[in-house]
């Protein structure tokens, strides 16, 4: 949540910026603003809403916009009204600096009070202002920026990715990090820092990713990075990152959400090449060489990646032979959890920057016990963290509204536990051979039905749209999927939902039912369709109107329900043909409510605060 832009460099400083702040606009945000010095002074320029408005406010700015070096910020409310005040950039009380930052300062009402005590005025409701006029007050003492930085970060408790400018200093720009996500971009003759590199993607694809406890320091000339406790230099190598901007443009659709729903063939072939061999019935994880086989396993994810945990737990039981529990990140690190030292623990993270599963890499790294990150994003902390990490190679991502990702995260999980079965030779090879295939035929199926898919949902979106309470229902893997279902609805309608084990239903949730709440029931031809067809028959008793989807013949539809058809596609593999159904049904309902497909209200596409 939250994103960073900074540059220093030879290009007008202000229209970069708005426009790498337009690139992260997906990571959710209700202010923005702008920083840069002109004329002996820095100029803090913001504006509450969209980006739009922040436009509108610099295109008022009374001189030519001439900086060359400056800073972005695009803000998710924490402390603090999304107003003006509270936009960052936040300018300490001397004029000296500018400081952009994402995360929360923790002991901020401390520094505050402290500083109040020594005459400084607070002009936001922010965690961030007292910061920057700590850094100020350190300057005092201090013959230098940087050890005026490090010096008041050192004092601060908390999360931050910070990006700071110095009047006495005009070409450079300051960056620092501490469990929240920064990037700096190497460029000739300029340089950038970010939140993420799809802010500086048409300038350049040459990264350093800064490490915990780090402070960066560039110019348009230099780039340096040091350690934040003793400000010695840190040795670090650029590495080139494969995306390129096209990746990140909507690419002829309306929405990238839409653009990505229908990536989704193209990431299962990148997830399963070179990883999957079905004439031989092998699987190759070169990632996972000499891990020892685990006795258990413990998925630890939030939001859309928990539901791909618990759509691969069966798998990695049935398949892989290996007990697993799933769990939520933010409930897992405040519990106390007793790891053993032959347990797996697997983070899954889209980013690889939310904080709450990143807390939890910490917990399972203390216990001893092995981890293994799951992430789409090369170089995060949770790859960095983790003893080993898969990449799911699904891409950006940035419509807010996870799809393509967990479309990877579900393909990565159920190669993975065919990988402990076929090492364990628990799993048969010649049922491994009829999997693989099944597996390898599913990006064309998926490719063939998908134009398809999006005219039959249209009038089911439509039903959808007008209710007032929806009941996504499923068994087994299909439970994780109406999990998943729901929560997109939820997400981009903001239509309540609800998602059941369907087995569940009469143990107090059936109360509700009546004839304006709407039942999606997800029902595919498996060992559980005769029992979801009992759990629909006893909402259709109670007069519930019902949605059912499933593969027509094999068990008759209640004559009240109405049906949404799914591409015959064997369990699990239906999995992946149901799952871009739901956020179909999500994307057209939004889309006829008006709503804002891509950026849903309050919402952050990379979580980084609690």
């Amino acid at each position: 949540m939250c994103g960073i832009i900074a540059y220093a460099g030879h290009r007008p400083a202000v229209p970069l910026l708005i426009d790498g702040l337009r690139r992260l606009e997906y990571r959710g945000y209700d202010s923005a603003g702008v920083a840069f010095i002109q004329q002996r002074k820095i100029h803090c320029l913001k504006a509450s809403g969209r980006l739009s408005a922040l436009e509108r406010t610099v295109s008022s700015f009374r001189m030519p916009l001439l900086a060359s070096s400056g800073i972005g910020h695009t803000r998710w409310a924490t402390h603090g009204e999304p107003n003006e005040a509270n936009a960052h950039p936040h300018l300490s009380n001397d004029g000296g600096f500018a400081l952009a930052h994402n995360g929360i300062i923790e002991n901020y009402r401390e520094i505050k009070s402290r500083l109040a005590g020594l005459g400084y005025v607070f002009y936001s409701d922010t965690d961030t202002e007292p910061l920057v006029n700590l850094i100020a007050e350190e300057r005092k003492k201090t013959p230098d920026n940087l050890s005026a930085f490090r010096n008041a970060l050192l004092r601060v408790d908390g999360a931050f990715a910070l990006s700071l400018i110095c009047l006495d200093e005009p070409e450079a720009v300051y960056a620092a990090r501490k469990d929240a996500p920064l990037v700096v971009g190497a460029g000739t003759e300029e340089n950038f820092i970010a939140s993420d590199v799809t802010a500086f993607l048409p300038y350049t694809r040459n990264v350093i990713f800064l490490e915990e406890g780090e402070i960066a320091r560039v110019t348009p000339s230099a780039r340096a990075v040091f350690d934040l406790r003793t400000l010695e230099p840190v040795s670090r190598h650029v590495r080139k990152i494969d995306w390129d901007i096209s990746s990140a443009q909507k690419g002829g659709y309306k929405h990238f959400m839409l653009k990505e729903i229908f990536e989704q063939p193209a990431v299962l072939r990148n997830v399963l090449a070179g990883r999957i061999n079905p004439g031989g019935g092998k699987v190759e994880l070169p990632e996972l060489e000499k891990l020892p086989r685990p006795a258990r396993i413990r998925i630890v994810a939030c939001g859309t990646s928990y539901n791909a945990g618990l759509w691969a737990a069966p798998l990695l039981e049935q398949w892989g032979g290996i007990p697993c529990a799933v769990e939520i990140a933010s409930e897992f690190r405040y519990r106390k959890p007793i790891l053993g030292k032959d347990e797996l623990v697997i983070l899954i993270s889209q980013s690889g920057e939310t904080a709450d599963t990143l807390a939890a890499l910490k917990i399972a790294g203390a216990s001893k016990a092995a981890t293994l990150g799951l992430c789409n994003v090369i170089g995060s902390s949770i790859a960095r963290g983790a003893d080993r990490v898969v990449y799911t190679q699904a891409g950006p991502e940035i419509s807010v509204a996870s799809t393509k990702a967990l479309c990877s995260q579900m393909a990565l999980l159920a190669v993975l536990a065919l990988h402990f079965g076929l090492r364990a030779k628990t799993f048969p090879v010649e049922k491994a051979k009829e999997e693989l295939a099944r597996f390898s035929q599913l990006a064309d199926l998926l490719e063939g039905h998908l134009p398809l898919l999006r005219r039959e949902v249209e009038p089911i979106a439509l039903r959808a749209a007008n209710a007032k309470n929806i009941f996504f229902l499923g068994r087994g893997q299909n439970y994780a999927l109406a999990q998943e279902g729901a929560l997109k609805f939820k997400e981009l309608s903001y239509v309540h939902a609800e998602a059941y084990a369907a087995g569940e239903m009469k143990h107090g949730p059936i109360a509700l039912v009546d004839r304006d709440f709407l039942t999606i029931a997800l029902a595919p031809r498996d060992e559980h369709l005769p029992k979801m067809i009992s759990n629909i028959q006893e909402v259709a008793a109670r007069g519930g109107p019902i949605i059912m989807l499933g593969q027509p013949g094999g068990e008759t539809t209640p004559e009240s329900a109405q049906f949404w058809s799914i591409p015959e596609c064997p369990p699990p593999f239906a999995g992946f043909v149901i799952l871009p159904m739901l956020q179909l049904l999500s994307y057209e309902a939004a889309r006829y409510l008006g709503k804002d497909v891509d950026q849903p209200r309050n919402l952050a596409k990379s979580v980084t605060v609690e």
